[in-house]
């Protein structure tokens, strides 16, 4: 690919979330905090419903940001050098729904080396990561 310029906006992807996912991935990590597998304890604490985790919506953006390194030439995950979300809305996992995470970035400095790029996560028209900004070193 050749050399890219501030502005220059990747495709987006788009991540299927469900409860499923969530199950998968907290028996993956470990963190069975109840917020992310069950309803009642979720709206107990005064959530809207059960939330993803943290960890997993940065983790999802991660991956979308080793993708655009491999379409660069760069090596994936060993590209992004440096990588920053705050977390501003959970990702509300409805029983029975799938929920999409959409992940894109956009060139927001190129640097001798590679790109810093600014990143969006919305679901469900809500920003979710909020000051998300990548470097990739290519």
């Amino acid at each position: 690919m050749s050399a890219l310029e501030v502005g220059h906006v990747f495709d987006e992807r788009i991540f299927i979330l469900n409860q499923e996912l969530l199950k998968n991935y907290a028996d993956a990590s470990g963190d069975q905090n109840p917020i992310h597998q069950n309803e009642e304890f979720a709206k107990s604490v005064g959530l809207p419903d059960v939330i993803a985790h943290g960890m997993l919506t940065m983790g999802l953006a991660a991956t979308y940001l080793a993708g655009i390194a491999d379409e660069l030439g760069g090596s994936g995950s060993s590209s992004i050098s440096s990588y920053f979300v705050r977390f501003v809305k959970p990702v509300v996992v409805p029983a029975g729904v799938d929920v999409e995470l959409v992940v894109s970035a956009s060139v927001a400095e190129v640097l001798d080396s590679g790109y810093r790029l600014d990143i969006s996560a919305m679901c469900a028209g809500v920003k979710v990561l909020g000051l998300a900004k990548a470097t990739l070193q290519l």
